[in-house]
């Protein structure tokens, strides 16, 4: 059984950064795909980055391109997620998710192709 726990949200300002990061224990992280999610109140999941286990190819969300950058550190087990020039639209409890590549037919963007999620953590953005 795989154990998620991320770390790292907080309240920033418009225009800022933060870096979320994601502990993996319990199972072969590097042989795990891993992706970030969100969610905001009284809205779907969305999809924000993978990182495939085996090419590290590397997949973001129109949304986030250019701003966010999904990264893996597999000596620590780490999967991070660097979030610079922040909005008050990325409000919203972050999570990330191990993909142990059973629903290989599903898209890479859908959570039900994930089958560990962490907790969640917080992201405010003030204005």
């Amino acid at each position: 059984q795989v154990q998620l726990v991320e770390s790292g949200g907080g309240l920033v300002q418009a225009g800022g950064s933060l870096r979320l990061s994601c502990a993996a224990s319990g199972g072969t992280f590097s042989r795990y795909s891993m992706g970030w999610f969100r969610q905001a109140p009284g809205k779907e999941r969305e999809f924000l980055a993978r990182i495939n286990w085996a090419s590290g190819k590397i997949y973001y969300a129109d949304s986030v391109k250019g701003r966010f950058t999904i990264s893996r550190d597999n000596a620590k087990n780490t999967v991070y997620l660097q979030m610079n020039s922040l909005k008050p639209e990325d409000t919203a409890v972050y999570y990330c998710a191990a993909d142990q590549g059973i629903h290989y037919s599903r898209p890479y963007y859908s959570s039900t192709l994930y089958d560990y999620w962490g907790q969640g953590t917080q992201v405010t953005v003030s204005s």
